[in-house]
């Protein structure tokens, strides 16, 4: 099992769209955690211009304790991604199974969420800007993880082949 990218009550289906593209692309499994600020079917992610739906491994989970539930089981730690965090990404180990998550643009995490996490992770910016995407935060966050856990080896480096998802 590689690293998985949760998000935590998507509000803006285009940014929801490419971290799943982002995870189809590199093999990566993604969660939802709903309620998300949009419908959540395969045919409005479709809508949102999501033609690699077929291609990623995507679990819903209906609200958060039901996600928390998920993550016990499986035995994941949970890397939050939050401008209220001290440590940078960077400095972080991350390990094979990690869910990194990511919360609402509009509004982060609750603090409920925010405590649940194993670590509190930050991207640097340049003083005085606020945030980044999220999907521009997942793929950073996502190629540091794989860089780290050895998961991005196992991408073809041929043009045209398919990711090795296993």
């Amino acid at each position: 099992m590689t690293i998985r990218i949760a998000l935590y009550q998507p509000d803006i289906p285009q940014n929801a769209g490419t971290v799943l593209r982002l995870c189809a692309c590199l093999g990566i499994e993604a969660h939802i955690i709903e309620p998300a600020g949009f419908p959540t079917s395969d045919r409005a992610f479709r809508r949102a211009g999501m033609d690699y739906l077929d291609a990623v491994k995507l679990v819903r989970h209906l609200s958060w304790l039901e996600f928390t539930a998920w993550r016990r089981r499986e035995g994941a730690r949970l890397a939050l991604f939050t401008t209220r965090a001290s440590v940078s990404y960077l400095d972080y180990k991350f390990a094979t199974g990690d869910v990194l998550l990511f919360g609402r643009e509009s509004a982060g995490v609750p603090e409920e969420v925010h405590a649940a996490a194993d670590a509190r992770l930050l991207i640097p910016l340049r003083p005085g800007l606020r945030s980044l995407n999220v999907a521009t935060a997942a793929a950073m966050a996502a190629g540091e993880a794989l860089r780290q856990t050895g998961g991005i080896g196992q991408a073809s480096t041929t043009p045209g082949r398919p990711l090795s998802t296993t």
